[in-house]
């Protein structure tokens, strides 16, 4: 085992785990651990194992945890019965133990909220007569499954993330995040390939962002002006990681605006390797530029803690790609606020822990196969 915890190691690490200071919520680290699905809540109800799971997390030194996605109440919001739900008796039951056993471990914990949109199948379980719903009814690749949403659907959606969000409040979360990323049902507002709206939910950049809007305002007024409200957002999507929503940083302080006037306290900015430029001319990845545009703290997230990327530069050789060390410059630097990690801490709980002492021998590289397992 090689051990190092000499003053030139925890100076250098200093960046990652200083506290940082959300409103009135003190993380007391750097690391966020990322969303990842799941899908180990039969019918939607988490259990003691996914209690235990996230509680390894806590006890592993994790600054902030961020839930798996979690399906608001509407009937198309999930493409499966495993995914949990956040509503009915027995899921909230099922996510307040999760939150006790994570406090109880000394953590932090946000549910995302999450409707998943035209990515849902027809005729996927739970509620399989349930159709998908978007903006248009449009799937990404172009695919008509379903009408526009109405007025008065778009405000049942509105509402529902809104009791989400009060009911995580209730259930003892630090906060929440929505998820309006990877073009899910927000993200699918925000793009135009699958928001060919008309009225005021549609047409330009701007315009699009009202639906995201409306859900923030309303999270905003279920839990009061001290609650965290984090907004994931990404300008990749699944069917095209060259995508941009905004293409310069002027469209991106327009696209932002209305979100950060609505009630955001955070972004999570997901990119797919939190090293790359997001725009030319300028070093500043994704989460660099909208904390510089919005002046609101951020979450980086993309490819940090993978195995032979992130082991070969934290024993001091060139992996070809980022290393550790320039996260911690970046860090130290404030271009971003915290960086979230997933499959590193999907495999290895306590993944933080082993950093901060300088146990890289001990890191535990991620394969496939935890994805099948809730270890």
């Amino acid at each position: 085992m090689t051990q190092s915890n000499s003053p030139n190691h925890t100076a250098a690490l200093k960046p990652l785990f200083t506290p940082f200071q959300l409103g009135d919520l003190t993380i007391p680290n750097r690391i966020v651990m990322a969303p990842m699905t799941r899908g180990f809540s039969p019918d939607g109800v988490p259990g003691q194992n996914v209690a235990d799971y996230y509680r390894r997390r806590a006890e592993g030194g994790v600054g902030l945890i961020i839930t798996e996605g979690t399906l608001i109440n509407h009937p198309a919001a999930s493409s499966s019965p495993n995914y949990p739900s956040f509503f009915g008796e027995a899921a909230l039951q099922g996510w307040a133990q999760v939150v006790q056993a994570v406090h109880e471990a000394g953590g932090l914990i946000f549910p995302q909220l999450w409707h998943q949109g035209t990515v849902r199948q027809i005729g996927n379980l739970p509620n399989v007569n349930a159709l998908p719903v978007g903006p248009s009814g449009l799937t990404a690749e172009g695919v008509k499954v379903n009408e526009p949403l109405t007025q008065a659907e778009i405000t049942e959606i509105v509402q529902a993330f809104a009791q989400g969000a009060a009911d995580a409040k209730r259930l003892g979360f630090d906060g929440i995040e929505i998820h309006g990323a990877h073009g899910y049902l927000i993200d699918q507002f925000f793009w135009d390939k699958t928001n060919q709206r008309t009225d005021q939910y549609g047409g330009g950049l701007v315009e699009r962002t009202r639906f995201a809007a409306e859900i923030i305002a309303a999270c905003r007024l279920a839990v009061g002006p001290e609650f965290p409200i984090c907004l994931r957002i990404s300008q990749w999507k699944v069917t095209d990681y060259n995508y941009k929503l905004a293409a310069n940083p002027d469209e991106l302080a327009r696209f932002l605006a209305p979100l950060v006037e609505a009630g955001v306290d955070m972004f999570h900015c997901s990119t797919r390797r939190f090293w790359e430029p997001e725009f030319e001319g300028s070093e500043l990845n994704f989460a660099g530029w909208v904390k510089k545009l919005t002046g609101k703290p951020t979450i980086t997230v993309g490819s940090i803690g993978l195995d032979g990327e992130f082991l070969g530069s934290f024993a001091g050789k060139s992996s070809g790609t980022e290393s550790i060390d320039k996260l911690l410059v970046r860090l130290g630097q404030e271009e971003f606020d915290l960086v979230a990690v997933g499959r590193a801490i999907l495999v290895d709980p306590e993944w933080p822990r082993k950093i901060r002492e300088g146990k890289k021998d001990e890191l535990l590289p991620f394969t496939s196969s935890a994805l099948s397992t809730l270890s």
